[in-house]
């Protein structure tokens, strides 16, 4: 597909009321591995009115044969470096929840998909409610964590998700509505929206009453167990594999008695402190993160017969070259 700005009866799309709309944005300033190419147009709509506007929005690119994609807080994303075909569209503006008291003991909270996880997590501890605290520390936003049933501490997203607002792209009505924590496919890092081309535009997750106190010193305890891993001396997607009980030890081991830790393709590196670490020492491309991704997997199945499954999401127009 050619780039929209190749084609500028295209390009005419709504505008939000609210927001920032921008050609050619560079993705590496949307993700936390700080590379990737541009979106031909990016769009981070910002008020109460996103679901409504989302919904337009991806009424007409339908109408125009022109590709939406969904970005969260690009915590687990590389952007080819000749960058991204079609919108983008930011959730990062669409943030907020609201706690909905049931009994003593017991409640729900009900979170806008844009919401960064740990904003939440600061703001519910405070408040004395417990349940989604072990996501502490988390990049991202809760939206990617349904969809990516984000995990930490022998927990899941699932475990607490009630149910989903979720936008179907692909129905004829675009209007949000809800389905159920419990439907579809909840595994390890794994949602049925993997399955589906939906926009998250909120979820609600069941919480319970805890000491603020207490609650405070276990998040930040997640927090410093994050720093001293050194999930933040880089830029990086966090884990870059996932685990695989079925191996009998974590990944990041496995590489390491691999011998890959340091390993480079470019500015990509395997990382010194930690071998389930992909970073970018600086100057990395996209096509570099992807090489050392690929090279990681053929080594670790030539040498043990294992084949690690990628974290990391690949997305964008990855032509040659990348």
């Amino acid at each position: 597909m050619d780039t929209l700005r190749e084609k500028p009866e295209k390009i005419n799309i709504p505008k939000p009321p609210a927001g920032l709309i921008r050609f050619d944005e560079p993705m590496a300033l949307h993700t936390t591995f700080k590379a990737g190419g541009p979106a031909d147009i990016w769009v981070r709509p910002e008020g109460d009115y996103f679901p409504a506007y989302a919904a337009d929005l991806i009424g007409f690119a339908r109408s125009e044969g022109i590709p939406v994609f969904v970005l969260g807080g690009g915590a687990n994303l590389v952007v080819a470096d000749r960058g991204i075909r079609g919108i983008v569209l930011d959730t990062g503006g669409w943030t907020g929840w609201e706690t909905l008291t049931g009994e003593t003991r017991e409640a729900a909270v009900c979170v806008c998909s844009g919401t960064a996880v740990d904003a939440l997590i600061v703001a519910l501890t405070e408040r004395g409610w417990a349940g989604p605290e072990f996501l502490a520390g988390m990049p991202g936003t809760v939206g990617g964590a349904v969809w990516m049933n984000a995990r930490c501490q022998e927990k899941s997203v699932s475990d607490l998700l009630i149910e989903t607002e979720i936008i179907d792209m692909e129905n004829d009505s675009l209007d949000p509505f809800w389905v159920s924590g419990k439907d579809g496919d909840f595994s390890y890092k794994r949602s049925p929206f993997q399955d589906r081309k939906v926009l998250i535009t909120a979820a609600r997750f069941s919480l319970k009453r805890g000491e603020p106190e207490e609650l405070r010193r276990a998040a930040a305890a997640l927090r410093r167990d994050r720093e001293v891993k050194g999930h933040f001396r880089a830029p990086s997607a966090g884990s870059a594999f996932k685990n695989n009980r079925a191996f009998g030890k974590p990944t990041g081991k496995i590489i390491d008695e691999t011998g890959l830790r340091g390993f480079s393709v470019g500015g990509a590196m395997i990382a010194p402190w930690h071998g389930n670490f992909i970073i970018n020492t600086g100057q990395a491309r996209a096509a570099d993160i992807r090489a050392l991704t690929e090279a990681v997997m053929e080594k670790v199945h030539a040498a043990l017969g294992l084949t690690l499954e990628p974290e990391i999401l690949f997305v964008g127009d990855w032509g040659e070259g990348g």
